[in-house]
């Protein structure tokens, strides 16, 4: 479902006339050859495409008014070889809406002691050529991602392809829709939020689709369809006796493939991309969506549960971000604790844990819901993977969005856990769960978040940065002091913005 293949980022290296068509020539040469390098580069999940020196403030403003229509177009990097006067970036910058990075190396990594002179200073001059572009970025308050190092470096690969992926999730936000089929769990508070100041600031819109719009759309679903789907689970999952043909509860699975089918059309006919549901609000439908949802997730769309569509959008983001890279990404929620040995956290929730972050074979399995006096839903059980993840939430504080992310790593559970009917996840927050809850509660951390094993803060903060949201990170280093400080200064700041 997810491409990043065809999205493209282009490279733009400035310069000007007064060095010469040699120089430019080889300024040329020397960016096709840092573009190609980086295009091939494993860490990239897009293309790198050179584009022509930029020597004039038209060509500039001309270069970013295409960078704005070009739809496959996610990000520029800008590259300055030689010295580049900046005024002649202000237009082209000014009118740019796509994020940027500013690439801070030179071709050359070691100077040529013995031969060096002024056509080598002339050319190579990226050292104060990048602080004149550095300048007119800060003076123009721009929002841009600064890489520095020489080009051949694995660890620049690295950093500019951790930004490329965040670049790949803010494009995708321009046209997300996110259904929701229903209203908010009634009376919480968190889950709420301004969706008008979302389309603004974010750029996806949340709109609301009544459940019996989603109830036509199960009806139309054919037997032939069903009997697909459930050999479907059949190949991948290991179901349970009861629920396959001739079981006693066969038709609960047949029930949940009909969910499964008519949301998929649904999705695919709207457009979106991310959705919400809430047990609250299952008007015709047999049982609330479980191994729909999941199965969903696992395809890329976002989910977010009791109406929560700022985790809908999260999850859809960090789908985006993650495609590709190993480990899964899934809807989560902090359930309950383990309060010994520092502290550990139980995830789990009713239903709709994404089995892209399972360890083993999922098993299908039915169970009552335990709340709500509603019908027995199917659904895909499994233990989570080990290893490190982030674990993130967006809040709306009611003047600006706030994403908050907490890196934690993820155990296997200390014994097993036989009466408990749904996917799930342990980990140890970091440092530990009392600094670690105690800064997320501070913050106002929704205990609706996205756990993600491929992705690591650094891709979160970057997105954070081109959607110009507040980003706070609890990890190793955390203290309590110091993140009530963070909290303080950036309430100073944001009250200054207006």
């Amino acid at each position: 479902m997810i491409d990043l293949a065809n999205l493209e980022v282009w490279f733009v290296a400035g310069s000007q006339h007064l060095y010469g068509a040699e120089v430019l020539k080889d300024v040329e040469e020397h960016s096709t050859a840092i573009a190609f390098a980086l295009s091939a580069s494993t860490q990239m999940s897009v293309k790198i495409v050179c584009k022509p020196v930029m020597t004039s403030s038209d060509s500039i403003h001309q270069l970013c008014q295409d960078a704005n229509g070009a739809k496959n177009c996610v990000g520029l990097i800008t590259w300055m070889h030689t010295f580049s006067p900046a005024r002649m970036w202000i237009a082209g910058l000014r009118v740019l809406n796509k994020p940027f990075l500013h690439l801070h190396t030179q071709f050359n990594k070691e100077l040529p002691w013995s031969n060096i002179d002024m056509d080598f200073m002339n050319l190579n001059q990226s050292a104060h050529g990048d602080r004149e572009f550095g300048f007119i970025g800060a003076r123009m308050r721009l929002k841009r991602k600064v890489v520095v190092g020489f080009w051949q470096d694995a660890a620049v690969h690295a950093e500019i392809g951790v930004w490329t992926r965040a670049a790949c999730a803010w494009h995708d936000a321009q046209r997300l829709k996110v259904a929701r089929f229903g209203d908010n769990m009634r009376n919480v508070a968190v889950t709420e939020g301004d969706k008008v100041e979302a389309e603004i600031k974010l750029c996806y819109s949340v709109n609301g689709y009544g459940v019996g719009d989603l109830v036509r759309r199960v009806e139309q679903v054919t037997n032939s369809e069903i009997e697909k789907l459930t050999a479907e689970y059949d190949e991948e999952y290991e179901v349970a006796p009861s629920l396959r043909a001739g079981g006693k509860q066969s038709q609960a699975l047949r029930e949940a493939a009909k969910i499964e089918l008519g949301l998929r059309h649904f999705l695919n006919e709207t457009g979106s991309n991310a959705f919400t549901d809430t047990f609250e609000d299952l008007n015709g439908l047999a049982q609330l969506p479980g191994i729909a949802v999941q199965r969903l997730m696992a395809e890329g769309y976002g989910f977010g549960a009791e109406g929560d569509w700022k985790t809908a959008a999260l999850v859809r983001a960090m789908k985006v971000m993650s495609q590709g890279l190993q480990g899964g990404t899934s809807f989560m929620e902090d359930y309950t604790y383990h309060l010994t040995n520092g502290g550990q956290v139980l995830g789990a929730h009713m239903l709709e844990v994404c089995p892209s972050i399972a360890e083993g074979k999922p098993t299908v399995e039915i169970h009552p819901l335990s709340i709500g006096e509603k019908a027995d839903p199917v659904r895909l059980v499994f233990t989570a993977s080990n290893g490190a993840a982030v674990n993130a939430s967006v809040v709306d504080l009611g003047n600006r969005f706030r994403l908050i992310v907490n890196q934690v790593n993820v155990i296997r559970p200390e014994h097993p856990l036989p009466r408990l009917p749904v996917a799930r996840a342990i980990w140890i927050p970091e440092p530990d769960l009392k600094i670690a809850a105690t800064a997320w509660i501070l913050a106002g951390g929704a205990h609706h978040t996205a756990l993600s094993f491929a992705l690591s803060p650094q891709h979160l903060e970057d997105f954070a940065e081109m959607a110009d949201i507040e980003y706070l990170l609890i990890d190793r280093n955390t203290t309590v002091a110091s993140f009530k400080k963070e909290l303080k200064w950036n309430r100073v700041y944001y009250h200054s913005l207006g």
